[in-house]
């Protein structure tokens, strides 16, 4: 019996992209209209964005989100994993889709993408951005910045955590993360995605989330941003990030959610869907 080899991937099919140092990244691509890209936060996929992407392409959008290299059904290079170069595989998604006058939507870490892309590569592209439970400013304690997070406390989680049992501490940490009445399918859900993720990218992406400083690059972004946060929020605490990355940045509003946890997303679906179609029809 013979049989016929099967032909090497192409590596532009829809679905992936080639950035310019050879990592493989998935994405999707629901609907048509005006485009919105979702990026999700650090150890997520794209999966976490669908109720985002499935009620916005219900209103005629078109929803697009990645999953960043080492996460998800991206290729894992071990390396690149710097805020620079994450900016840079936006920037490839963007030009390869040939997207213009974007919303670009990002969670935790990915607000920090978003920051670096629009002060890296400009804002040609973009007409707004969304920032949710974003890390901005800066998290670690500085000397000009007392309020911080002391960085022994970021260091202890990596060496004694992801280091050496992430399973156990995602279980310590969904409800945290969640809500009290979230549903357990939901909660292994979000598991799932988050051991999907190579433990090099948790590892170098907890670093660069954790140490790198955008204070100097918030006042330069103008585009119209809507910062939504959760005052119940223990990774990002509200005090340190929301409020102080709105009063540096000259054209961001500032909604609060009482009562919300960092997955605010899931958790208040109906207020964030809501709000978001508000963001993208206001003028």
């Amino acid at each position: 019996m013979s049989m016929t080899p099967a032909s090497p991937a192409d590596p532009n099919q829809p679905g992936f992209l080639d950035t310019d140092d050879g990592v493989r990244l998935f994405y999707r691509d629901w609907g048509d209209g005006r485009p919105v890209v979702f990026l999700s936060s650090w150890s997520l996929n794209s999966d976490s964005w669908a109720y985002q992407m499935l009620a916005l392409a219900e209103r005629g959008c078109r929803c697009v989100a990645y999953d960043r290299r080492g996460h998800g059904r991206s290729s894992d290079p071990g390396r690149g994993f710097d805020f620079d170069r994450l900016a840079d595989d936006l920037a490839s998604l963007l030009d390869r889709l040939d997207l213009r006058g974007v919303t670009l939507v990002g969670h935790s870490m990915s607000c920090g993408e978003i920051i670096r892309y629009l002060s890296r590569h400009g804002g040609d592209r973009v007409s707004r951005a969304v920032l949710v439970g974003t890390v901005t400013p800066t998290l670690g304690r500085t000397d000009d910045d007392p309020d911080g997070i002391d960085p022994a406390v970021f260091e202890a989680f990596r060496s004694e955590c992801l280091m050496r049992d992430f399973p156990k501490w995602l279980e310590d940490n969904i409800r945290p993360f969640l809500a009290a009445d979230s549903s357990a399918g939901m909660m292994e859900w979000v598991k799932a995605m988050a051991l999907q993720a190579s433990m090099k990218a948790l590892l170098d992406c907890h670093r660069a989330t954790t140490s790198t400083d955008f204070r100097r690059e918030l006042p330069g972004i103008v585009v119209p941003t809507l910062l939504v946060h959760g005052d119940l929020d223990v990774s990002s605490p509200l005090g340190i990030t929301g409020r102080k990355t709105a009063a540096l940045m000259p054209n961001a509003t500032l909604t609060v959610y009482e009562g919300a946890p960092h997955g605010l997303f899931l958790t208040h679906m109906d207020r964030f869907n809501r709000d978001l179609l508000a963001f993208l029809d206001a003028r």
